[in-house]
Parts: C-alpha cells; structure tokens; sequence
C-alpha cells in the first residue's frame, strides 16, 4: 500500500472539500461532513479533512499509477474550486 499526504492552506478549507465531495458522488462513493470526507477511487482512498486554516488529503492506494491517478484527479478538481486562490496543487509528502 502507498500513501501520500497533500495539504493546502487555506480559510475556504470545509467549502473546498463539501464541493469536492459532491462533485464526487456523481461517479464514486463518498461520504462527508463540513470537516471530513471519504471517497473511494477505484484506484484507492482519499480522506479528506478541513479546519479553519488548511485542507488535508491522506490518500491510499496498491499501487505508483494509482498515486499519481489520485493526486492529479484532487489537484485538477481544486485548481478549478479554488481558482480564486491562484490554486495549482497540493503540497505532496510520501
């Protein structure tokens, strides 16, 4: 299992992961609340977490594609939510 943790700094965190997550359910199951949520990739996990200042993804997967699969489909979903942001991606750690 490979795992990564991207985070954002942000005071539209909670608003950025419940747009997230809606948009997801469209194609995937999730679940969510204003401060957490799920969704589940076929690829792998991403669970997602917001406070007042930062929005953080843990993201689980089998395998190297699948990381990368994750990572891009968050950080091309929040460069459009957050495009007042000057948003491009995640901070990324392994």
């Amino acid at each position: 299992m490979l795992t990564a943790t991207g985070t954002f700094s942000t005071e539209n965190a909670s608003k950025y992961l419940v747009q997230m997550c809606k948009h997801f359910t469209h194609k995937i199951d999730v679940t969510y609340n204003d401060t957490e949520g799920n969704c589940s990739f076929p690829m792998g996990t991403a669970a997602m977490t917001a406070n007042p200042e930062l929005l953080r993804v843990d993201v689980n997967v089998d395998d190297a594609e699948g990381l990368k699969q994750v990572k891009h489909v968050i950080d091309v979903h929040l460069e459009r939510f957050a495009f007042r942001e000057d948003f491009k991606n995640m901070e990324w750690s392994a």
